[in-house]
């Protein structure tokens, strides 16, 4: 099936009893059994069935088919956000003296998690330029688990090199990891590049309406678990095989961390994906004229986003996504106070932390997700006081325009 026939059929038949088309929400914490010996063996392995929401729910499971069935991969796990998501294959793949190569465009609550939380339990990471693979190869050592790049950097814009990325890592036999919030299964499926693992803030354009919070983790099958340097790893993969991520993560990692989604979330994605691929077209749409009419603005500095013939990544983004560019972009202006007048100006985009939603939606980076950070360390991440993110809506291109016309001139 194509992507659109796979957003809408993927992962679910209707059901055989009622017939209903809609995946239904199973909205309880635990599960009765027949007998103590059925308990047991449900919660052995040895038999399937649910037990506790925490570790496995009907409609959760309906979800993770359909992202699994639409990035091509071999299984997923929801989590409760894509920080959890992101935090959990961290988890299941690092130990004390571990080391990460990450890229240094991303999103700023993954560099506190690699950099500050993850290091106080001994793991240290190095940051390679985005674009440069041989950075990623230099800064490998011994002890390095795996490499973790976003297919477009948020909010810098910065689109990496994934299969120059794959071919270092197979070398080096670790996982590559691939954060694919911004693209989504419907501009690119990273493990046909050669990832390990995809990562997604199902929060974000997979939801598309602001209303649910939630993460995915997909194993592409694309690695063989038995070459990840892990003796827990290993004795998996004797196990499990290919399947041995998966249920390193179910058994043990996200069970114990307690990231589970809400059904209800579950529920309120598997309705949202039916629409992803028709949505994404518009948000590709949209930005790139949005893009293209910010960088002929007289008022703006300077416009990031892999769509324009000016961007440095367009040749790589035309490749990957399939002439598609996503819905994210940012830009810049004089310099903080004229940002924030731009901002405060806008009547139509709304002001919130959040991206990929059906409405346009503004921050101010250096001010909010990127606060903690010093100026010094905000500047080799590439953001300045004068950058504005848009996550560019389905709106009438017409009227954003004329909203941040408005904006520009205030």
């Amino acid at each position: 099936m194509k992507p659109a026939t796979r957003a809408i059929h993927g992962g679910y038949e209707p059901d055989p009893v009622t017939g209903a088309t809609a995946p239904p929400i199973f909205q309880t914490v635990s599960y009765a059994h027949r007998s103590a010996a059925d308990l047991e063996a449900v919660f052995a392995g040895g038999k399937p069935g649910f037990v506790y929401t925490r570790l496995a729910n009907p409609t959760t499971a309906a979800l993770e088919r359909r992202i699994a069935d639409l990035e091509g991969g071999i299984g997923a796990i929801a989590c409760a956000s894509g920080m959890a998501a992101i935090a959990a294959t961290a988890m299941a793949l690092l130990e004390s003296g571990g080391h990460v190569v990450a890229a240094s465009g991303l999103f700023g609550g993954t560099v506190s998690l690699l950099a500050r939380t993850l290091a106080r339990f001994g793991v240290e990471t190095s940051f390679a330029e985005t674009g440069d693979a041989g950075a990623f190869r230099k800064a490998l050592r011994p002890a390095t688990r795996f490499i973790l790049v976003e297919t477009i950097a948020n909010p810098q814009m910065d689109v990496p090199d994934l299969e120059a990325l794959a071919a270092i890592a197979r070398e080096a036999g670790l996982p590559l990891i691939a954060d694919s919030t911004l693209t989504t299964p419907c501009l690119i499926r990273p493990g046909e590049f050669g990832a390990a693992v995809v990562i997604h803030s199902t929060s974000k354009f997979i939801d598309g309406h602001g209303n649910a919070i939630g993460g995915a983790i997909v194993d592409t099958g694309r690695y063989d678990w038995t070459r990840f340097p892990s003796r827990r790893m290993g004795e998996r993969a004797r196990r499990f095989g290919p399947f041995a991520f998966l249920a390193f993560l179910r058994e043990e990692v996200h069970r114990d961390l307690g990231g589970c989604p809400s059904p209800f979330n579950s529920f309120l994605h598997l309705e949202a994906i039916e629409s992803l691929p028709v949505r994404m077209e518009r948000h590709c749409a949209n930005a790139l004229s949005l893009a293209r009419w910010l960088e002929a603005h007289p008022r703006v500095r300077w416009v990031k986003y892999p769509g324009l013939e000016s961007s440095r990544y367009r040749e790589r983004a035309a490749r990957l996504f399939g002439g598609r560019f996503g819905g994210l972009l940012a830009f810049g202006l004089e310099d903080r106070q004229a940002a924030f007048r731009c901002i405060d100006g806008l009547r139509l985009a709304q002001r919130l932390a959040n991206l990929g939603d059906a409405k346009t939606l503004v921050i101010h980076p250096a001010s909010t997700i990127f606060h903690e950070f010093s100026a010094e360390e905000r500047a080799a991440m590439g953001i300045g006081d004068e950058m504005i993110r848009v996550s560019v809506g389905l709106e009438d291109v017409e009227d954003i325009q004329e909203d941040f016309e408005r904006a520009l001139r205030t």
